[in-house]
């Protein structure tokens, strides 16, 4: 099982995978909007997505959980 942490602080731009979803390392998961730049969030290994804990439009924190992986 891996987390997949906030890089940064900013908004949820654009949710890229579903609950369900199989994912490789690197796979995109998400985009994070902070000083006008969109920053993309990896998967840090493979897995299927458990969890997703953030939607488009919200506000995250740095280090901040977004997805569980198993």
């Amino acid at each position: 099982m891996a987390d997949v942490l906030a890089p940064l602080a900013g908004k949820v731009w654009e949710v890229l995978v579903e609950v369900g979803a199989k994912v490789e390392e690197d796979d995109e998961l998400l985009v994070i909007e902070a000083l006008k730049m969109e920053n993309t969030v990896y998967s840090p290994s493979a897995g299927k997505v458990k969890e997703i804990l953030v939607k488009k439009g919200d506000s995250v924190e740095d280090e901040q959980l977004l997805i569980v992986l198993e």
